[in-house]
């Protein structure tokens, strides 16, 4: 039975327990699914368009509803100004328009930071609660539409892409960074660390992992731009 309470000591969330992993397992096999039936899976591209941009919109409007019933929406960390929030919005857009710009800033911005989050979770209420189903499918949807569109709709990562994106980080960083100063918020963990483990723990003291971030980020882009670029020669 799912629960949409706001007791948080009742269903906390262990991070690398079996919960965790069973979501891990579903994300690697939506991954090697969509591979496998990248081809039969063009013929169906309106209707999967439509049930991903459902599916996605509704999971993120009852995530802001069930704040808001429970008195815990908070302009401190409900905006969508997390990494992942902004990726949501981009896939959103990406669904409906299948624009290649967005396409370029949701694959190295999404991939990456729903891949973290997905891994190493700033979660805190597991199975069976509604936020822990929530969390993870949103989490994956983001990394899954972006594998559509590569295995699918075989759009390509380009160089060109890359630096958009990064560009593009560093303003909603910017932004980030602004509205935490007027609210006390830490969106993009660029107030501090996030509570739970995660790379961010490796990268220094604030505000030495904030610079550090940089630098990660454009190794990771490059990462996942490579084998593209291989591909290519």
């Amino acid at each position: 039975m799912i629960s949409f309470n706001h007791q948080y000591e009742e269903y906390p969330f262990i991070i690398f327990s079996f919960s965790h992993f069973i979501m891990i397992g579903l994300f690697l096999c939506g991954i090697i699914f969509i591979y496998k039936c990248r081809i039969s899976l063009r013929s169906f591209h309106t209707e999967i368009r439509y049930f991903l941009f459902t599916v996605l919109f509704v999971l993120e409007l009852l995530y802001h509803i069930w704040l808001y019933t429970g008195g815990a929406w908070d302009i401190a960390f409900a905006l969508p100004l997390h990494l992942c929030s902004v990726s949501l919005i981009l896939c959103l857009v990406l669904l409906m328009t299948g624009s290649e710009k967005v396409f370029q800033m949701v694959y190295f911005i999404g991939v990456i930071g729903a891949t973290m989050a997905i891994f190493t979770p700033e979660l805190f209420l597991g199975f069976p609660h509604f936020r822990y189903y929530q969390f993870f499918i949103t989490h994956m949807l983001i990394i899954w539409i972006c594998l559509y569109y590569v295995f699918v709709k075989q759009y390509r990562p380009t160089i060109k892409g890359m630096l958009l994106s990064f560009i593009f980080l560093n303003v909603c960083s910017f932004l980030a960074m602004m509205v935490n100063k007027c609210t006390g918020g830490n969106y993009m963990f660029l107030s501090y660390k996030p509570v739970n483990g995660s790379i961010l723990d490796y990268l220094g003291p604030y505000p030495i992992y904030i610079a550090a971030l940089e630098v990660v980020a454009l190794i990771l882009f490059t990462l996942i731009l490579v084998p593209f670029l291989i591909r290519r020669e």
